[in-house]
């Protein structure tokens, strides 16, 4: 399970709870500069420090997103937390944990960030951390644009990567936004890009657009044009949205090769993020199911005390340990970048997209009748476990592309 502390204010963390933008965030000090232990293998425990943030994180969603609020919020028009976002963002410094302290950011390491996506995905908590401060926030740091890096790290600034929820890495999205012509020197686009995660209380949108050459252009979510229409959603903790440009204002951030290194850093992120979420999600299963079983008696004892119930918490605890060091291992190669990084993105998303909705579905049936209720959170688990399994690659397209990535050969060769 999870390492946490108890402080309330953790050393790695300010007094106002933000994180230190003196470097004090880092991955362990045992972890060599090339992201490897004494032994030469990388190291996969936590951290102090990421412990330190870990209690902070969890902390705060503790406080203002338990599920009973996310469920509420659910059913309203407007189901992203921006308050929850803007001190997660801002007070605790999570908005900038991937950019350097040069640009205001943290200085940390995606180490880091995946403690924070395990803890958004343990509290299903509607923020847009993965599509703000990893998705958009990597492919702006690989197009190097230090004016929205600077905003973003303040927190003053949401972002969002204009691609489909389910792009995967590995493969460039077909941009379907065009550059219009325009008589002056800026640029104008038009065109539709369908099911865009965490674009709904985005300020700007890095929208891919085809033309010669390909560009990344950033677009003013409140720009005249921009339409960004939000989409009924299995999950609506994380509701996807379609964005509609009619020669719409934007601003080129990156062209050519460069830009299809934003948009590939962008999703290779996403990927190995949403890895981690979801095995925070997995883990908060495990320990709702395992509470469950000790508490609920029929037959006059612990229904937790049944073999087949035993054996059932065992296999997904077994699952649970192999996908964190999938998901692990796939958030030090990104901090060092290793390069056997794109085996580890998509071991560590076919893995954690497996179990994730695997502890989802034993929490429903394990839990009996209660865990079919709408008062119960399971099924906001569940929704959100369905939904990230397609997000960034299916389970099945990641393991298609391990074959190629570790030259496996299919059948018939």
């Amino acid at each position: 399970m999870s390492q946490t502390a108890d402080t309330a204010t953790p050393a790695g963390v300010n007094g106002d709870g933000a994180v230190k933008g003196d470097g004090a965030v880092k991955g362990p000090e045992a972890v060599k500069g090339d992201g490897e232990v004494g032994g030469g293998a990388p190291d996969l425990l936590y951290g102090e420090a990421e412990t330190e943030l870990r209690a902070a994180v969890r902390s705060l969603f503790e406080d203002r997103g338990d599920w009973h609020a996310v469920l509420a919020r659910t059913e309203t028009g407007q189901t992203y937390d921006t308050g929850l976002w803007r001190v997660l963002a801002a007070d605790l410094g999570c908005a900038g944990l991937l950019i350097p302290e040069s640009s205001g950011g943290a200085g940390a390491s995606y180490r880091e960030a995946a403690v924070v996506a395990e803890e958004t995905g343990r509290a299903v908590a509607p923020v847009p951390f993965l599509g703000s401060a990893v998705v958009a926030t990597a492919a702006l740091l690989a197009a190097g644009d230090e004016e929205l890096l600077a905003a973003v790290a303040a927190g003053t600034t949401t972002a969002a990567l204009g691609v489909p929820f389910p792009a995967p890495p590995g493969a460039r999205p077909q941009p379907t936004v065009r550059l219009t012509p325009t008589g002056d020197s800026g640029y104008r686009l038009t065109g539709t890009v369908a099911a865009v995660a965490d674009a709904l209380p985005a300020d700007v949108l890095l929208v891919p657009v085809d033309g010669v050459p390909y560009g990344l252009y950033a677009v003013a979510a409140d720009a005249a044009g921009v339409s960004i229409s939000p989409a009924v959603s299995l999950d609506m903790t994380r509701q996807l949205a379609d964005l509609a440009l009619a020669d719409a204002p934007a601003r080129r951030i990156a062209s050519g090769e460069v830009a299809d290194q934003a948009v590939a850093a962008g999703l290779a992120a996403g990927a190995a993020m949403l890895a981690a979420e979801q095995l925070g999600l997995a883990e908060r299963c495990l320990e709702m199911t395992v509470a469950y079983l000790k508490e609920r008696r029929q037959f006059g004892r612990q229904i937790g005390s049944f073999q087949a119930l035993k054996h059932r918490a065992a296999d997904l605890w077994v699952g649970l340990t192999q996908a964190r060091a999938a998901a692990r291992y796939a958030a030090d190669c990104l901090a060092t970048a290793d390069p056997d990084t794109p085996v580890a993105i998509a071991l560590a998303k076919a893995a954690c997209s497996d179990i994730a909705v695997r502890a989802a579905q034993e929490c429903l049936q394990l839990h009996g009748g209660i865990g079919f209720t709408w008062e119960h959170p399971t099924h906001l688990y569940l929704k959100r476990a369905k939904s990230s399994s397609i997000g960034f690659g299916t389970a099945d397209r990641h393991r298609a592309s391990l074959a190629g990535l570790v030259d496996l050969p299919g059948p018939g060769r």
